[in-house]
């Protein structure tokens, strides 16, 4: 029998598939789905700053004037009374949560400043969450603002939450950074016991008839490669290198997207996409399609191969870096017509 099970953040977990930070999880019925299909633990939805900081100014500028832009955003510049669920309203669906399943359920804060609602994140823990994604996503429109600035930004709001928290806190990223591997070097020294690779970022579009900035979020595909290679390609990179459990999330839609994320090092691999899109079922599709696949090619355990195309490991690991890049480019056939 072949062994998918792992560990996350120190939680002993079934199988390296781990539903995403999505609107899936507002209900208690899909949670329940979600544990029934497979699911290894379930990431909430995000409760945002915004939420929990309704007078500040600051949000009224950012939104208006589009500075800041947040993942998971359900429209772009959102207004308070467009949330679904107040501060008080997210705690009590966590100790529901806990109380309908028997899957671990990690609560999701996202913001950016330092502040008075950095405090939920021990209202969350109090809430029964067994450990908490941190969110982060800045979107600097300021010319001035140098980039190690920013990442003083990440470094002091985890070391804050970190003071506020014992549970495991996992961060999640956007791929933005001038050197990914320094900053995620700083988070793991900083506390972080995960780093999860990477978050959407939902982009505006334009309205020509109407002349308006529309929201248009946007989920992964599986005819886009893409969103896979990003957080393939850095995960491979880090695994080994920085001291944290790595998540790979974004662009996981099959068992062969699940499992190239392990071989390149993750430890979870995370969607929300695929299951939006095709139905919660398809989590236990993807679990059977993974075990046939490991029986298939001999493997005894999803630990055998975790990590086994990382940088560290393959023969040649100039393959993630610029010459691979130059050989890419160069070698490109245009198609006949």
């Amino acid at each position: 029998m072949t062994d998918l099970s792992t560990t996350y953040l120190g939680l002993n977990l079934s199988s390296p598939l781990v539903p995403s930070a999505s609107p899936l999880s507002k209900s208690l019925d899909n949670i329940k789905r979600l544990e029934d299909a497979g699911a290894a633990a379930i990431v909430m939805y995000s409760l945002f700053e915004e939420q929990i900081d309704q007078e500040s100014r600051h949000l009224d500028f950012c939104l208006t004037q589009g500075t800041e832009s947040y993942a998971e955003a359900l429209t772009y510049f959102p207004e308070p009374k467009e949330f679904n669920l107040t501060p008080d309203q997210y705690l009590n669906h966590i100790r529901q949560a806990k109380e309908s399943v028997g899957i671990p359920i990690i609560g999701s804060l996202n913001g950016i400043s330092s502040g008075g609602w950095i405090k939920y994140a021990r209202k969350i823990q109090e809430a029964g969450a067994d450990a908490l994604e941190l969110n982060m996503y800045f979107l600097p429109t300021d010319p001035s603002m140098r980039g190690d600035l920013i990442e003083d930004m990440y470094s002091d709001l985890l070391i804050d939450i970190k003071r506020e928290v014992t549970i495991p806190v996992a961060v999640k990223l956007s791929p933005f950074f001038t050197s990914i591997p320094h900053l995620a070097r700083r988070l793991a020294r900083d506390g972080a016991q995960g780093l999860v690779l990477f978050n959407r970022f939902y982009q505006p579009d334009f309205d020509l008839e109407f002349l308006e900035v529309v929201p248009r979020p946007t989920l992964s595909t599986p005819g886009d490669p893409s969103a896979l290679r990003l957080p393939l390609t850095w995960v491979g990179i880090l695994y080994g290198r920085i001291e944290v459990d790595l998540a790979l999330t974004s662009g996981v839609h099959s068992a062969e997207d699940a499992l190239k994320g392990l071989m390149a090092g993750a430890t979870v691999t995370m969607m929300a996409s695929e299951l939006l899109q095709n139905g919660i079922h398809r989590l236990g599709e993807i679990r059977a399609d993974m075990i046939r696949w490991l029986e298939e090619h001999e493997y005894e355990s999803v630990t055998q191969m975790r990590g086994s195309m990382s940088q560290k490991s393959v023969a040649f690991p100039a393959a993630f870096e610029r010459a691979q890049y130059m050989k890419a480019i160069t070698s490109y056939e245009i198609p006949r017509t």
